[in-house]
């Protein structure tokens, strides 16, 4: 990989890694809805100019009910579950169990028929659930349960939008159907946002909501753009490996969150089990798949 990719790679995976970080302290004072309002429509406005200029929009109409499935799965439910569940767990577990995302991926390829299970993956769907009930059983407690299953949640919405891109949007300019998304779900959220916008907030938690909007939203999906251009889409998934480290640090060091033993444990379990899970089977050429999802890790869609 290039200079210039690897600058694009490390600066993807700390727009991907840090909005644990900031969801985590945007819902302290704003409820999940309104930080998810925030995010989508401020991220909708920047990245709107590019795709008018682009005319990235005018083929979507055609598609518009996967868009919108899409949307619902990757977006609108995800993202609400996630800041709600972040009101419960630490930003470190949140990051780490959404790790498991390839993983879900691989079993819902295999079980549509896309791929098949062989021992390698089978193996690493086995270490990456030990890694995920180690942190749960050392680090949740019960009443965190509720929180566990929103991420569950999260989880599969994360996993399936990526099969729907690949499979009924693949030949739609991607930053149309992401621009497209985040309007959608804006509008969704607006309502709501609007009865539980809180009285008063601090300038911290509008900081984090912006963040999220211009940094892990507008400037992330540019510069992933930028970086499947310069180094092709399957680099670029690696950083799917990289955000949960990200997501751990900069808990211990921002919000004092700490590095428990299910973290220890749990954390090198779950990457080595995404890495095995998502393995190739065979080249797709060989099994008559679709090349598009086969074992292809999920780039973080936060």
């Amino acid at each position: 990989m290039t200079r210039r990719g690897w600058l694009l790679f490390v600066t993807l995976s700390l727009c991907w890694g840090i909005p644990y970080l900031f969801i985590r302290i945007a819902v302290t004072e704003l409820d999940p809805v309104v930080v998810a309002f925030g995010r989508t429509a401020l991220g909708a406005l920047l990245l709107l100019p590019f795709a008018l200029r682009s005319k990235a929009l005018v083929p979507l109409r055609a598609h518009w009910r996967w868009l919108l499935i899409y949307t619902v799965l990757e977006i609108v439910g995800p993202w609400v579950l996630l800041g709600h569940a972040e009101t419960r767990l630490s930003s470190s577990t949140t990051g780490l169990l959404i790790a498991m995302v390839p993983i879900v991926a691989a079993v819902i390829v295999t079980v549509t028929g896309q791929d098949r299970l062989g021992p390698r993956r089978v193996a690493g769907l086995l270490i990456g659930l030990g890694g995920v009930a180690l942190l749960v059983g050392l680090d949740v407690h019960a009443d965190d349960l509720v929180a566990i299953l929103q991420i569950l949640g999260v989880v599969i919405g994360y996993a399936i939008g990526p099969i729907i891109i690949s499979r009924q949007l693949a030949d739609l300019p991607p930053l149309g159907v992401i621009t497209a998304s985040l309007l959608i779900a804006a509008v969704v959220y607006a309502p709501f946002a609007v009865v539980l916008r809180p009285a008063t907030v601090s300038p911290a938690a509008i900081g984090s909501v912006v963040v999220l909007a211009v940094i892990c939203t507008a400037v992330a999906f540019l510069v992933m753009f930028a970086l499947i251009a310069e180094a092709g889409p399957a680099r670029m998934t690696l950083i799917t490996y990289v955000n949960p480290a990200v997501a751990i640090g900069l808990g211990a060091l921002v919000l004092d969150e700490p590095i428990t033993t299910g973290l220890l444990l749990g954390f090198p379990l779950i990457i080595v089990g995404s890495i095995l899970g998502t393995w190739r089977s065979a080249p797709p050429e060989a099994t008559g798949l679709d090349p598009q999802v086969v074992g292809t890790p999920r780039r973080d869609p936060l």
